[in-house]
């Protein structure tokens, strides 16, 4: 089972390792409420999770750009 990052905007992966190496308390996870565990990790058929976070050139352009974040999809 592996764990993966990619960015909520651009779907860039981001890295990549297998569970095993790191237990989820390590990873922060558990601080999540559960309305944010559900936008932020999805879990995939074969047992894989994946992490949904905003990688540094999205968070720039964000940040620099801020109406872009009332798009749905603003980074595509």
């Amino acid at each position: 089972m592996a764990v993966n990052y990619v960015c909520r905007h651009c779907r860039m992966p981001l890295g990549s390792f297998e569970s095993w190496q790191v237990p989820e308390y390590r990873l922060g996870l558990h601080f999540l409420t559960p309305d944010e565990r559900k936008r932020i990790i999805s879990y995939n058929s074969n047992g894989d999770v994946t992490v949904r976070v905003i990688c540094e050139y999205c968070s720039q352009t964000l940040d620099q750009y801020p109406e872009l974040s009332l798009l749905s999809n603003p980074l595509q």
